[in-house]
């Protein structure tokens, strides 16, 4: 029974291994990481660029919009010079949750023991 247990080729300790050594697998492991961030980083600045990128568009394409006033304020400055940033922090925080998410991912795959 302790030979079974000895003998037992762990996977999690073999990818740490690939990992520390920078094998072909470990830079592969490591690359998926860095192109799931990217992947992240990407979405969610088009998610930017669509939210306020699309604003001067609408004022644009509707100038009723433009000239319609909340407490005084034109509604362009209240969105563009208010809302964005409780908007742009919102983004910000979705990425910190998400690339957190993307990194316990990848920790569980190194640290996962083999079958």
């Amino acid at each position: 029974m302790l030979a079974d247990v000895s003998g037992r080729d762990n996977r999690g300790d073999r990818t740490r291994a690939e990992l520390a050594q920078q094998t072909r697998v470990g830079e592969a492991l490591v690359r998926g990481l860095v192109r799931a961030q990217l992947a992240l980083a990407l979405r969610l600045s088009l998610v930017v660029v669509i939210g306020l990128g699309g604003l001067p568009w609408l004022f644009a394409i509707a100038p009723s919009v433009s000239r319609v006033t909340v407490l005084g304020v034109k509604l362009p400055w209240l969105l563009l010079g208010v809302a964005s940033f409780p908007f742009l922090i919102g983004v910000g925080w979705a990425y910190v949750r998400l690339a957190e998410r993307n990194e316990q991912d990848f920790t569980d795959l190194v640290q996962r023991p083999e079958r």
